[in-house]
Protein backbone atom coordinates (compact mmCIF):
# COMPACT_ATOMS: atom_id res chain seq x y z
CA UNK A 1 0.00 0.00 0.00
CA UNK A 2 1.18 3.43 -0.67
CA UNK A 3 1.20 6.08 1.78
CA UNK A 4 0.12 9.17 -0.22
CA UNK A 5 -0.05 11.64 3.05
CA UNK A 6 3.14 13.94 2.57
CA UNK A 7 4.21 13.38 5.74
CA UNK A 8 6.97 11.47 5.84
CA UNK A 9 8.22 8.36 8.45
CA UNK A 10 11.24 9.30 10.10
CA UNK A 11 12.14 6.47 11.71
CA UNK A 12 13.52 2.94 10.01
CA UNK A 13 13.51 1.00 13.51
CA UNK A 14 11.62 -1.11 15.41
CA UNK A 15 9.53 1.46 18.08
CA UNK A 16 10.42 -1.38 21.01
CA UNK A 17 14.25 -1.67 19.69
CA UNK A 18 17.03 0.97 21.36
CA UNK A 19 19.93 1.75 18.97
CA UNK A 20 21.66 -0.49 20.95
CA UNK A 21 19.70 -3.18 20.30
CA UNK A 22 18.24 -3.86 23.48
CA UNK A 23 14.53 -3.94 24.08
CA UNK A 24 12.26 -0.51 24.93
CA UNK A 25 9.80 -1.62 27.57
CA UNK A 26 6.53 -0.08 27.18
CA UNK A 27 4.19 1.51 29.54
CA UNK A 28 1.11 2.67 27.31
CA UNK A 29 -0.76 5.38 29.69
CA UNK A 30 -4.86 4.78 29.78
CA UNK A 31 -7.03 6.89 27.11
CA UNK A 32 -10.43 7.31 28.17
CA UNK A 33 -12.40 7.89 25.29
CA UNK A 34 -15.83 6.59 23.58
CA UNK A 35 -13.72 3.70 21.51
CA UNK A 36 -11.71 2.78 24.56
CA UNK A 37 -15.32 1.97 26.07
CA UNK A 38 -16.61 0.31 23.31
CA UNK A 39 -13.20 -1.78 22.78
CA UNK A 40 -13.27 -2.82 26.45
CA UNK A 41 -17.48 -4.12 25.87
CA UNK A 42 -16.03 -5.37 23.34
CA UNK A 43 -13.62 -7.96 24.64
CA UNK A 44 -15.68 -8.71 28.10
CA UNK A 45 -18.20 -10.13 25.28
CA UNK A 46 -15.49 -12.08 23.47
CA UNK A 47 -13.90 -13.60 26.92
CA UNK A 48 -17.53 -14.11 28.14
CA UNK A 49 -18.18 -16.44 25.26
CA UNK A 50 -14.76 -17.47 25.23
CA UNK A 51 -15.41 -18.68 29.00
CA UNK A 52 -19.14 -20.01 28.28
CA UNK A 53 -19.33 -21.73 25.14
CA UNK A 54 -18.05 -24.94 27.28
CA UNK A 55 -20.46 -24.26 29.16
CA UNK A 56 -23.59 -23.82 27.38
CA UNK A 57 -25.46 -26.80 26.05
CA UNK A 58 -26.74 -27.29 22.55
CA UNK A 59 -28.56 -30.38 21.84
CA UNK A 60 -26.99 -32.18 24.57
CA UNK A 61 -23.22 -30.93 23.87
CA UNK A 62 -21.29 -28.03 24.79
CA UNK A 63 -22.29 -25.49 22.15
CA UNK A 64 -18.36 -26.26 20.85
CA UNK A 65 -17.00 -29.33 21.87
CA UNK A 66 -13.74 -30.42 19.60
CA UNK A 67 -14.09 -34.58 21.00
CA UNK A 68 -10.70 -35.70 19.69
CA UNK A 69 -11.00 -38.73 21.63
CA UNK A 70 -14.26 -40.18 20.08
CA UNK A 71 -13.73 -38.25 17.02
CA UNK A 72 -16.73 -36.14 17.22
CA UNK A 73 -16.55 -32.26 16.63
CA UNK A 74 -20.08 -30.76 18.10
CA UNK A 75 -20.43 -26.88 16.58
CA UNK A 76 -23.79 -25.57 17.73
CA UNK A 77 -25.64 -28.44 17.49
CA UNK A 78 -24.44 -29.77 14.04
CA UNK A 79 -21.79 -32.86 14.67
CA UNK A 80 -19.42 -34.02 12.60
CA UNK A 81 -17.55 -37.40 12.43
CA UNK A 82 -14.22 -37.83 11.22
CA UNK A 83 -15.13 -38.73 7.75
CA UNK A 84 -16.58 -34.96 7.71
CA UNK A 85 -13.23 -33.09 8.18
CA UNK A 86 -13.19 -32.22 4.55
CA UNK A 87 -15.34 -29.50 5.77
CA UNK A 88 -12.48 -27.71 7.22
CA UNK A 89 -11.75 -26.84 3.78
CA UNK A 90 -14.13 -24.04 3.88
CA UNK A 91 -13.90 -23.40 7.15
CA UNK A 92 -10.30 -22.63 6.43
CA UNK A 93 -10.77 -20.56 3.20
CA UNK A 94 -13.51 -18.52 4.06
CA UNK A 95 -11.86 -17.15 7.34
CA UNK A 96 -9.16 -16.55 4.63
CA UNK A 97 -11.85 -14.79 2.35
CA UNK A 98 -13.73 -12.86 5.42
CA UNK A 99 -9.95 -11.71 6.30
CA UNK A 100 -9.30 -10.49 3.22
CA UNK A 101 -12.52 -9.00 2.78
CA UNK A 102 -12.77 -7.25 6.43
CA UNK A 103 -9.01 -5.90 5.94
CA UNK A 104 -9.87 -4.32 2.54
CA UNK A 105 -12.14 -2.47 4.55
CA UNK A 106 -11.33 -1.84 7.14
CA UNK A 107 -7.49 -2.89 7.60
CA UNK A 108 -6.59 -4.05 11.14
CA UNK A 109 -9.93 -4.17 12.74
CA UNK A 110 -9.38 -7.14 13.79
CA UNK A 111 -6.08 -6.79 15.73
CA UNK A 112 -7.16 -3.70 17.45
CA UNK A 113 -10.99 -5.12 18.65
CA UNK A 114 -10.97 -8.76 18.51
CA UNK A 115 -7.54 -10.84 18.46
CA UNK A 116 -7.40 -12.41 21.46
CA UNK A 117 -3.45 -11.00 21.98
CA UNK A 118 -5.08 -8.13 22.65
CA UNK A 119 -7.99 -8.50 24.56
CA UNK A 120 -6.36 -10.35 27.15
CA UNK A 121 -3.22 -8.19 27.39
CA UNK A 122 -5.22 -4.78 26.86
CA UNK A 123 -8.58 -6.10 28.86
CA UNK A 124 -7.26 -8.25 31.64
CA UNK A 125 -3.43 -8.30 32.22
CA UNK A 126 -2.61 -4.48 31.54
CA UNK A 127 -5.62 -3.78 33.80
CA UNK A 128 -4.04 -5.98 36.70
CA UNK A 129 -0.79 -4.58 36.23
CA UNK A 130 -2.42 -0.69 36.59
CA UNK A 131 -4.09 -1.83 39.67
CA UNK A 132 -0.66 -2.82 41.13
CA UNK A 133 1.51 0.00 40.35
CA UNK A 134 -0.37 2.71 39.03
CA UNK A 135 -0.47 4.44 36.12
CA UNK A 136 2.44 4.56 33.05
CA UNK A 137 4.21 7.40 35.43
CA UNK A 138 4.31 4.99 38.24
CA UNK A 139 4.79 2.31 36.32
CA UNK A 140 7.88 3.24 34.57
CA UNK A 141 9.52 4.57 38.25
CA UNK A 142 8.62 1.37 39.44
CA UNK A 143 10.58 -0.59 36.37
CA UNK A 144 13.66 2.09 37.07
CA UNK A 145 13.77 1.88 40.80
CA UNK A 146 15.75 -0.58 42.58
CA UNK A 147 14.78 -4.05 44.05
CA UNK A 148 12.81 -2.96 47.14
CA UNK A 149 10.72 -5.36 49.86
CA UNK A 150 7.61 -3.03 48.58
CA UNK A 151 8.24 -3.33 44.97
CA UNK A 152 9.01 -7.53 45.31
CA UNK A 153 5.51 -7.42 47.03
CA UNK A 154 3.84 -5.87 44.10
CA UNK A 155 5.65 -8.03 41.62
CA UNK A 156 5.28 -11.40 42.81
CA UNK A 157 1.22 -10.52 43.44
CA UNK A 158 1.16 -8.82 39.67
CA UNK A 159 3.08 -12.20 38.74
CA UNK A 160 1.17 -14.94 40.76
CA UNK A 161 -1.92 -13.47 39.30
CA UNK A 162 -0.47 -13.54 35.70
CA UNK A 163 0.57 -17.39 36.15
CA UNK A 164 -3.28 -18.02 37.80
CA UNK A 165 -5.07 -16.30 35.20
CA UNK A 166 -2.59 -18.18 32.24
CA UNK A 167 -3.02 -21.28 33.85
CA UNK A 168 -7.40 -20.71 34.13
CA UNK A 169 -7.41 -19.67 30.05
CA UNK A 170 -4.70 -22.51 29.49
CA UNK A 171 -7.38 -24.98 31.10
CA UNK A 172 -10.57 -23.41 29.72
CA UNK A 173 -8.89 -24.08 26.55
CA UNK A 174 -8.27 -27.82 27.18
CA UNK A 175 -11.99 -27.90 28.12
CA UNK A 176 -12.64 -26.81 24.15
CA UNK A 177 -11.46 -30.74 23.44
CA UNK A 178 -12.50 -32.63 26.82
CA UNK A 179 -15.19 -31.39 28.31
CA UNK A 180 -15.27 -29.36 31.80
CA UNK A 181 -16.43 -32.55 33.81
CA UNK A 182 -12.96 -34.54 32.39
CA UNK A 183 -10.73 -31.04 33.11
CA UNK A 184 -12.40 -30.94 36.27
CA UNK A 185 -11.95 -34.77 36.97
CA UNK A 186 -8.17 -34.75 35.84
CA UNK A 187 -7.71 -31.54 38.04
CA UNK A 188 -8.44 -34.02 41.43
CA UNK A 189 -6.39 -36.64 40.20
CA UNK A 190 -2.42 -36.98 40.50
CA UNK A 191 -0.30 -35.20 37.36
CA UNK A 192 0.77 -38.71 36.80
CA UNK A 193 -2.12 -40.46 35.92
CA UNK A 194 -2.94 -37.94 32.41
CA UNK A 195 0.50 -37.32 32.27
CA UNK A 196 0.42 -36.37 28.56
CA UNK A 197 -2.42 -33.69 29.52
CA UNK A 198 -0.81 -32.72 32.47
CA UNK A 199 2.35 -31.73 30.86
CA UNK A 200 0.26 -30.27 27.77
CA UNK A 201 -1.63 -27.96 30.49
CA UNK A 202 2.38 -27.47 31.74
CA UNK A 203 3.67 -25.81 28.32
CA UNK A 204 0.21 -24.02 27.26
CA UNK A 205 0.64 -22.52 31.06
CA UNK A 206 4.02 -21.22 30.55
CA UNK A 207 3.58 -20.10 27.11
CA UNK A 208 0.59 -17.91 27.70
CA UNK A 209 2.22 -16.65 31.19
CA UNK A 210 5.44 -16.03 29.10
CA UNK A 211 3.32 -14.07 25.97
CA UNK A 212 1.35 -11.84 28.31
CA UNK A 213 3.83 -11.25 30.79
CA UNK A 214 6.84 -10.15 29.06
CA UNK A 215 6.58 -10.71 25.37
CA UNK A 216 3.35 -9.21 25.17
CA UNK A 217 3.62 -6.61 21.73
CA UNK A 218 6.68 -8.19 20.41
CA UNK A 219 4.23 -11.11 19.34
CA UNK A 220 2.36 -8.52 17.24
CA UNK A 221 5.78 -7.02 16.02
CA UNK A 222 7.65 -10.28 15.49
CA UNK A 223 5.67 -13.09 15.50
CA UNK A 224 2.48 -12.34 13.77
CA UNK A 225 2.06 -12.23 10.00
CA UNK A 226 -0.30 -10.01 9.97
CA UNK A 227 0.75 -6.64 9.85
CA UNK A 228 2.69 -7.57 7.18
CA UNK A 229 0.12 -8.58 5.18
CA UNK A 230 -1.41 -5.61 5.51
CA UNK A 231 0.64 -3.89 2.74
CA UNK A 232 -0.80 -6.44 0.11
CA UNK A 233 -4.74 -6.53 1.10
CA UNK A 234 -4.80 -3.14 1.87
CA UNK A 235 -4.87 0.48 -0.16
CA UNK A 236 -5.15 4.18 -0.06
CA UNK A 237 -9.12 3.49 0.45
CA UNK A 238 -8.97 1.07 2.99
CA UNK A 239 -9.89 2.15 6.66
CA UNK A 240 -7.27 2.89 9.10
CA UNK A 241 -6.13 5.10 11.95
CA UNK A 242 -4.27 8.35 10.03
CA UNK A 243 -2.99 11.97 11.25
CA UNK A 244 -4.12 14.59 9.35
CA UNK A 245 -1.19 15.68 7.99
CA UNK A 246 -2.70 19.20 6.30
CA UNK A 247 -4.45 20.02 9.45
CA UNK A 248 -1.97 19.39 12.17
CA UNK A 249 1.49 20.58 10.95
CA UNK A 250 3.26 22.40 11.25
CA UNK A 251 3.49 21.01 15.18
CA UNK A 252 3.61 23.90 18.03
CA UNK A 253 2.21 25.40 21.08
CA UNK A 254 -1.50 27.06 20.77
CA UNK A 255 -0.15 30.56 21.02
CA UNK A 256 2.62 30.82 18.86
CA UNK A 257 0.93 32.17 15.43
CA UNK A 258 1.42 29.71 12.00
CA UNK A 259 1.15 26.67 13.74
CA UNK A 260 -1.41 23.39 13.28
CA UNK A 261 -3.68 22.05 15.79
CA UNK A 262 -1.03 19.52 16.81
CA UNK A 263 0.67 20.91 19.61
CA UNK A 264 3.44 18.08 19.98
CA UNK A 265 2.19 16.76 23.36
CA UNK A 266 3.02 13.45 22.50
CA UNK A 267 -0.21 11.90 24.06
CA UNK A 268 -0.89 9.53 21.20
CA UNK A 269 2.52 7.92 21.60
CA UNK A 270 1.95 7.43 25.23
CA UNK A 271 -1.01 5.93 25.09
CA UNK A 272 0.07 3.68 21.99
CA UNK A 273 0.96 -0.52 22.66
CA UNK A 274 2.96 -0.66 20.53
CA UNK A 275 4.94 2.93 21.21
CA UNK A 276 4.61 4.24 17.68
CA UNK A 277 4.01 7.76 16.33
CA UNK A 278 0.69 7.50 14.58
CA UNK A 279 1.78 11.31 13.14
CA UNK A 280 4.83 9.40 11.15
CA UNK A 281 2.53 7.46 8.67
CA UNK A 282 0.60 3.98 9.35
CA UNK A 283 3.06 1.66 10.38
CA UNK A 284 3.78 -1.97 10.44
CA UNK A 285 3.41 -2.18 14.28
CA UNK A 286 0.06 -0.03 14.67
CA UNK A 287 -2.44 -2.63 15.38
CA UNK A 288 -5.82 -0.59 15.00
CA UNK A 289 -6.42 -0.06 18.66
CA UNK A 290 -8.04 3.83 18.63
CA UNK A 291 -6.33 4.82 21.55
CA UNK A 292 -4.22 7.59 19.58
CA UNK A 293 -7.93 9.09 18.73
CA UNK A 294 -9.16 8.85 22.09
CA UNK A 295 -6.32 10.60 23.35
CA UNK A 296 -6.07 13.18 20.78
CA UNK A 297 -9.54 14.12 20.97
CA UNK A 298 -9.45 14.54 24.50
CA UNK A 299 -6.19 17.45 24.04
CA UNK A 300 -8.65 18.58 21.32
CA UNK A 301 -11.74 18.96 23.46
CA UNK A 302 -9.48 20.96 26.27
CA UNK A 303 -8.31 23.61 24.25
CA UNK A 304 -11.70 23.70 22.29
CA UNK A 305 -10.74 22.51 19.08
CA UNK A 306 -12.34 20.21 16.59
CA UNK A 307 -11.80 16.59 17.15
CA UNK A 308 -10.80 14.28 14.48
CA UNK A 309 -6.60 15.37 14.19
CA UNK A 310 -6.00 11.91 14.41
CA UNK A 311 -9.15 9.53 13.23
CA UNK A 312 -10.53 6.55 11.50
CA UNK A 313 -9.92 7.39 8.04
CA UNK A 314 -8.55 6.41 4.61
CA UNK A 315 -5.34 7.54 3.06
CA UNK A 316 -7.26 9.21 0.09
CA UNK A 317 -9.83 10.74 2.62
CA UNK A 318 -7.03 12.31 4.76
CA UNK A 319 -5.56 13.44 1.39
CA UNK A 320 -8.84 15.10 0.89
CA UNK A 321 -9.90 13.00 -1.67
CA UNK A 322 -13.01 10.79 -1.26
CA UNK A 323 -13.04 7.12 -0.22
CA UNK A 324 -14.30 4.44 -2.70
CA UNK A 325 -15.43 1.84 -0.83
CA UNK A 326 -16.24 -0.09 -3.68
CA UNK A 327 -13.55 -0.37 -5.79
CA UNK A 328 -12.37 -3.65 -7.91
CA UNK A 329 -10.48 -5.26 -4.08
CA UNK A 330 -13.52 -5.23 -2.62
CA UNK A 331 -15.22 -6.25 -5.27
CA UNK A 332 -13.12 -9.52 -5.73
CA UNK A 333 -12.95 -10.53 -2.46
CA UNK A 334 -16.58 -9.94 -1.83
CA UNK A 335 -17.37 -12.45 -4.98
CA UNK A 336 -14.88 -15.22 -2.85
CA UNK A 337 -16.25 -14.61 0.30
CA UNK A 338 -19.73 -15.22 -1.31
CA UNK A 339 -18.83 -18.39 -3.43
CA UNK A 340 -17.30 -19.79 -0.56
CA UNK A 341 -20.24 -19.17 2.03
CA UNK A 342 -22.84 -20.78 -0.43
CA UNK A 343 -20.47 -23.84 -1.05
CA UNK A 344 -20.22 -24.33 2.64
CA UNK A 345 -23.60 -23.89 3.27
CA UNK A 346 -24.44 -25.82 0.68
CA UNK A 347 -22.30 -28.70 1.93
CA UNK A 348 -23.06 -28.38 5.39
CA UNK A 349 -26.77 -28.63 4.77
CA UNK A 350 -25.70 -32.29 3.32
CA UNK A 351 -24.59 -33.63 6.66
CA UNK A 352 -26.26 -36.79 7.68
CA UNK A 353 -26.30 -38.00 11.26
CA UNK A 354 -24.84 -41.02 10.72
CA UNK A 355 -21.75 -42.13 8.36
CA UNK A 356 -21.48 -44.78 6.46
CA UNK A 357 -18.13 -46.73 5.33
CA UNK A 358 -17.41 -49.98 3.00
CA UNK A 359 -14.18 -51.96 2.90
CA UNK A 360 -13.12 -54.63 1.06
CA UNK A 361 -11.67 -57.22 2.88
CA UNK A 362 -7.99 -57.78 3.25
CA UNK A 363 -6.69 -60.04 0.91
CA UNK A 364 -7.87 -61.79 -2.42
CA UNK A 365 -10.30 -59.20 -4.30
CA UNK A 366 -12.64 -62.16 -4.87
CA UNK A 367 -13.09 -65.76 -4.40
CA UNK A 368 -14.11 -68.35 -6.82
CA UNK A 369 -15.98 -71.00 -4.91
CA UNK A 370 -18.68 -73.77 -6.31
CA UNK A 371 -19.55 -71.81 -9.41
CA UNK A 372 -20.35 -68.49 -8.15
CA UNK A 373 -17.95 -65.08 -7.64
CA UNK A 374 -18.00 -64.01 -4.27
CA UNK A 375 -16.95 -60.56 -3.23
CA UNK A 376 -16.28 -59.74 0.72
CA UNK A 377 -16.71 -56.37 2.63
CA UNK A 378 -17.00 -54.80 5.72
CA UNK A 379 -19.70 -52.32 6.54
CA UNK A 380 -18.77 -49.59 9.33
CA UNK A 381 -22.09 -47.68 10.36
CA UNK A 382 -21.60 -44.59 13.11
CA UNK A 383 -24.17 -43.00 14.37
CA UNK A 384 -23.28 -39.47 15.30
CA UNK A 385 -26.37 -38.20 17.76
CA UNK A 386 -26.94 -38.95 21.29
CA UNK A 387 -29.97 -40.95 21.02
CA UNK A 388 -29.83 -44.81 19.73
CA UNK A 389 -30.23 -45.41 16.20
CA UNK A 390 -31.64 -48.41 14.34
CA UNK A 391 -30.39 -48.13 10.31
CA UNK A 392 -31.60 -50.50 7.43
CA UNK A 393 -28.84 -51.66 5.17
CA UNK A 394 -29.92 -52.30 1.33
CA UNK A 395 -28.09 -52.87 -1.62
CA UNK A 396 -28.80 -51.62 -5.06
CA UNK A 397 -27.93 -51.93 -8.71
CA UNK A 398 -26.69 -55.65 -8.30
CA UNK A 399 -27.40 -57.66 -12.15
CA UNK A 400 -29.86 -60.04 -12.28
CA UNK A 401 -29.24 -63.20 -10.18
CA UNK A 402 -27.13 -62.14 -7.83
CA UNK A 403 -27.27 -62.61 -4.08
CA UNK A 404 -26.49 -60.75 -0.45
CA UNK A 405 -25.65 -61.79 2.46
CA UNK A 406 -25.20 -60.35 5.99
CA UNK A 407 -27.36 -56.94 6.57
CA UNK A 408 -30.55 -58.58 6.44
CA UNK A 409 -31.53 -56.89 10.39
CA UNK A 410 -32.00 -53.67 10.75
CA UNK A 411 -28.26 -52.41 12.54
CA UNK A 412 -28.89 -51.06 16.29
CA UNK A 413 -26.31 -48.48 16.94
CA UNK A 414 -26.05 -46.68 20.46
CA UNK A 415 -25.96 -42.97 21.25
CA UNK A 416 -22.54 -41.81 19.02
CA UNK A 417 -21.48 -45.35 18.48
CA UNK A 418 -20.78 -47.33 15.70
CA UNK A 419 -21.16 -51.02 14.27
CA UNK A 420 -19.34 -53.14 11.84
CA UNK A 421 -21.35 -55.74 9.30
CA UNK A 422 -20.11 -57.72 7.03
CA UNK A 423 -21.39 -57.54 3.39
CA UNK A 424 -21.39 -61.02 1.30
CA UNK A 425 -22.23 -60.34 -2.51
CA UNK A 426 -22.47 -63.06 -4.76
CA UNK A 427 -22.92 -63.60 -8.21
CA UNK A 428 -23.15 -66.79 -10.66
CA UNK A 429 -19.86 -67.64 -12.33
CA UNK A 430 -21.71 -68.33 -15.76
CA UNK A 431 -22.97 -64.67 -15.36
CA UNK A 432 -20.34 -62.92 -14.85
CA UNK A 433 -18.71 -61.15 -17.79
CA UNK A 434 -17.09 -58.14 -16.73
CA UNK A 435 -16.68 -56.05 -13.39
CA UNK A 436 -19.71 -53.97 -12.18
CA UNK A 437 -20.61 -51.14 -9.64
CA UNK A 438 -23.38 -51.29 -7.17
CA UNK A 439 -24.76 -49.23 -3.99
CA UNK A 440 -24.88 -49.97 -0.61
CA UNK A 441 -27.66 -47.89 1.04
CA UNK A 442 -27.78 -47.07 4.73
CA UNK A 443 -31.50 -45.33 5.69
CA UNK A 444 -33.09 -45.01 8.85
CA UNK A 445 -36.81 -46.16 10.02
CA UNK A 446 -38.91 -43.13 9.23
CA UNK A 447 -36.60 -42.98 6.22
CA UNK A 448 -35.25 -39.41 7.34
CA UNK A 449 -32.50 -39.85 5.20
CA UNK A 450 -30.31 -42.29 3.13
CA UNK A 451 -26.47 -42.44 2.64
CA UNK A 452 -25.00 -44.46 0.00
CA UNK A 453 -21.73 -45.50 -0.86
CA UNK A 454 -20.37 -47.13 -4.66
CA UNK A 455 -18.55 -50.30 -4.53
CA UNK A 456 -16.91 -52.67 -7.56
CA UNK A 457 -17.92 -55.99 -7.93
CA UNK A 458 -15.03 -58.00 -9.30
CA UNK A 459 -13.91 -61.18 -10.55
CA UNK A 460 -12.25 -62.90 -13.03
CA UNK A 461 -11.05 -61.78 -16.14
CA UNK A 462 -13.74 -62.37 -18.90
CA UNK A 463 -11.44 -64.65 -21.23
CA UNK A 464 -10.87 -67.48 -18.17
CA UNK A 465 -13.26 -70.05 -18.08
CA UNK A 466 -14.74 -72.21 -14.99
CA UNK A 467 -11.74 -74.18 -13.56
CA UNK A 468 -8.77 -71.87 -15.06
CA UNK A 469 -8.83 -69.43 -12.60
CA UNK A 470 -5.14 -69.42 -10.53
CA UNK A 471 -7.15 -71.48 -7.30
CA UNK A 472 -9.56 -73.43 -8.80
CA UNK A 473 -10.14 -75.14 -5.62
CA UNK A 474 -12.10 -71.57 -3.99
CA UNK A 475 -9.79 -70.83 -1.94
CA UNK A 476 -9.26 -67.39 -3.82
CA UNK A 477 -8.50 -66.08 -6.98
CA UNK A 478 -6.28 -63.63 -8.99
CA UNK A 479 -6.56 -59.73 -9.52
CA UNK A 480 -8.13 -59.21 -12.56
Amino acid sequence: MQNTSPFKPQRDTVTTIREDGSRRFLYPADAPGRFGVWRRAAALALIAIYVLLPWVKVGGYPAVFLDLANRRFHLFGLTLAAQDLWLLFFLISGLGFSLFFITALFGRIWCGWACPQTVFLDHVYRRIERWLEGDAIRRRALAAAPMTPGKFARRAVKHALYFLLSAAIAHMFLSYFVSLPAVWAMMKDAPTSNWGTFVFIAVATGTVYFNFAWFREQLCIVICPYGRLQSALTDDNTLVIGYDWSRGEPRGKPDVAGTGDCVACDRCVSVCPTGIDIRQGLQLECIGCAACIDACDDVMSRMGRRKGLVRYDSLAGLAGRATRWVRPRTILYGILLAIGATVAAWNISGIRPAVIGVTRVIGAPYFVDAGMVRNQFFVRLVNKRSIPAALTLSVRGLPEGATVRGIEAPVAIGPLGEEIRPLIVVEPRSRFSAPFTFQVEASDAAGSFRITRSMEFLGPEPGIGPGQEANPHGTGANSP
